[in-house]
């Protein structure tokens, strides 16, 4: 009956857990939004990613860190086999399918890579690392102007990332010089 009891307490419990992350998170974004240099806003970053990953679990956190590894080592079939496993444990983890879509688009798989993307945003549509990685995935499909639009989604929400100035200028002379 003790157990019954320490279940129930649990399972009640995992929402508050929940929401409480979340609002931490969705603190850091918002200081994200008023990061005062490139290194702070790296930092948070790092943080929210961190935030984000821990939602997955262990098992799911493991299963990309083998992704990326097999990724790295030009197995992609297996890098999107752990990734497609880590979905199974984790359907709701964004992390995911922004990995699925690098490596869907290493695979010159663009519409797939773009719809990882989009399901991705679905989840959390402010998140950073999905709107960077449409942005390279849109220029190395040679869309230019949605890599731009996708680079300045990132910066509405880093707007101090490291490098997104840089990246908004290269982005704009590309375009430029592409004369569209």
């Amino acid at each position: 009956m003790r157990f019954l009891i320490v279940l129930f307490g649990l399972l009640v419990a995992l929402p508050a857990v929940a929401q409480t992350r979340q609002a931490e998170v969705d603190a850091m974004l918002d200081q994200l939004r008023s990061a005062p240099s490139e290194q702070a806003s790296a930092a948070l970053e790092s943080k929210i990613q961190q935030a984000w990953n821990a939602q997955a679990g262990p098992a799911a956190g493991l299963l990309l860190n083998r992704s990326q590894r097999n990724a790295s080592n030009n197995a992609d079939a297996d890098a999107l086999d752990d990734i497609d496993a880590a979905l199974t444990l984790a359907p709701d983890y964004a992390e995911a399918f922004i990995r699925r879509a690098r490596v869907r688009a290493s695979l010159g798989e663009y519409r797939a890579a773009v719809g990882d993307i989009e399901e991705a945003l679905k989840r959390e549509k402010r998140n950073f690392s999905a709107w960077k990685t449409l942005s390279r995935i849109a220029e190395d499909h040679g869309d230019l102007d949605g890599a731009l639009r996708a680079w300045e989604r990132a910066l509405e929400i880093a707007p101090r990332t490291p490098y997104g100035a840089d990246r908004l200028i290269e982005l704009r002379g590309k375009l430029e010089s592409d004369g569209t």
